[in-house]
């Protein structure tokens, strides 16, 4: 996008509900209880057809030097930097605060782009609250219903006035953004998902080589499921970083299970997901659960083992969790995890080679010839049991689909054996290649369908 727009304010004014009203869906998690966002995410605005990049920030608080709250205003800060206008929104019932006049103090003192917006406007407001927001000295504010939507054809006016005045306008930015996506491949969509405290957005702090996510010591930091753009090597990709997830069980709050439901659909949206392992805690159920998940929505896997920087032997750990791999998801067999460590930066170009090379996989297709030529022999190498009066028969294969690679099987009957059908998956991994890709096998009854028509 051309034109990018941050929407900055304090907490719970309503940012994240502005900022999904107008990229058109359910991006950012929206909850009563402030300070929901504690990373700054991106998406791509339409509003009545003035399209620009839109960021939704962290709320902008004081507090202590190292507390994270300050860390979240820091974040914010960033985010304006990357901004052509600043969106400052206030919440019109609450009035005014001292914080806010500080925070539009320091961004007219930076010469920032400024639109003031009251939101919350919706059935009327405190005339005396109203008032209070003249005193910024930015003129009359817009006045807003991000939840209801009222509001946003004069929100769309300020913005695009603001267009006009600087260097981009609305037809500029689509036209160069229609030359970028015509040059630039489609990017790779990784998201990276894992337990609480394994160094998920560390790990993408080190790729970007900024501090893009908030990360520490202590879990749960990172609730939303952030999505960045990125280059490696010329290759695009598109990095999600999301919360950690402990078993539903142990989930305590609204809010985690909202965030555990906000990394799952971008499981469900990603082409290639990184389990991210403790080497100090080694393959635990939990990772099994995620795992299970990622196999079943048919991502691509590749498994990642964090903090290897400070596990003895490197060897042993990694031969123990693929030993733990091997036993506990025998869908994937062949899996091989990959140690790395995102504090001391070793290990990341080896992943993500791995990355891409799962990608591939998972987008991969065999011919029908060299399929069927593999289906003969695997058959003649292990026939297929007796049922009934007679014996069960595979008439032929082929590949219907990738992405997960997927598969028809013509057979005689339904009642394929469970047994053979893991055999069939086991022998086609081996010949094709696909350890750790899941795949589809369907069976259907009847012949040949590409068989040519009897002679008469």
């Amino acid at each position: 996008m051309g034109f990018t727009v941050a929407i900055l304010g304090r907490p719970n004014v309503g940012k994240s509900s502005l900022f999904n009203r107008l990229v058109g869906r359910r991006a950012a998690l929206v909850d009563a209880t402030p300070g929901v966002s504690r990373d700054w995410r991106e998406g791509e605005a339409d509003l009545v057809g003035l399209r620009f990049r839109l960021l939704d920030t962290p709320g902008l608080e004081e507090a202590g030097k190292e507390s994270l709250e300050t860390r979240m205003s820091a974040a914010a800060a960033d985010a304006a930097g990357q901004a052509d206008l600043c969106l400052f929104l206030v919440d019109a019932r609450a009035g005014i605060t001292p914080e806010e006049f500080h925070f539009v103090s320091r961004l007219r003192r930076d010469k920032r782009r400024l639109i003031l917006a009251a939101n919350k406007c919706e059935g009327g407001v405190d005339a005396a609250a109203v008032s209070g927001i003249w005193r910024f000295g930015l003129g009359a504010p817009l006045p807003l219903s991000a939840a209801h939507g009222e509001g946003l054809a004069e929100l769309r006016e300020a913005i695009l006035a603001h267009m006009e005045e600087g260097q981009a306008s609305e037809s500029a930015s689509e036209a160069s953004e229609e030359e970028e996506e015509g040059e630039t491949p489609r990017p790779l969509s990784l998201a990276v998902i894992g337990r609480p405290n394994v160094g998920k957005s560390s790990l993408i702090n080190r790729l970007l080589g900024e501090a893009r996510m908030l990360a520490g010591p202590q879990p749960g930091i990172t609730r939303d499921a952030i999505d960045t753009a990125w280059e490696w090597r010329g290759r695009p990709l598109r990095l999600v970083d999301t919360a950690g997830m402990r078993r539903p069980a142990r989930m305590d709050a609204k809010l985690e299970r909202m965030a555990a439901t906000d990394a799952l659909r971008a499981v469900r949206s990603a082409e290639v997901v990184l389990l991210l392992l403790d080497a100090t805690e080694g393959f635990e159920r939990q990772d099994a659960r995620l795992a299970n998940r990622i196999i079943e929505v048919g991502r691509g896997l590749v498994v990642g083992v964090n903090k290897m920087d400070l596990v003895a032997d490197r060897a042993a750990c990694l031969r123990q969790i693929r030993e733990r791999l091997e036993d506990m998801l025998p869908q994937v067999a062949g899996i091989a995890p990959h140690g790395l460590s995102a504090r001391k930066g070793f290990g990341l170009d080896e992943l993500l080679e791995q990355v891409f090379a799962m990608h591939a996989l998972w987008r991969s297709r065999i011919p029908t010839a060299r399929l069927n030529q593999w289906l003969r022999e695997a058959v003649a190498a292990h026939p297929l049991p007796m049922r009934g009066r007679g014996r069960l028969r595979l008439r032929y294969a082929t590949q219907v689909s990738n992405c997960p690679p997927s598969f028809a099987l013509f057979c005689n009957r339904a009642a394929l054996p469970d047994s053979y059908r893991r055999y069939l998956i086991r022998e086609a991994r081996r010949a094709f290649g696909l350890e750790g890709v899941p795949m589809r096998w369907h069976v259907r009854v009847g012949e040949n369908p590409y068989a040519p028509p009897p002679s008469r």
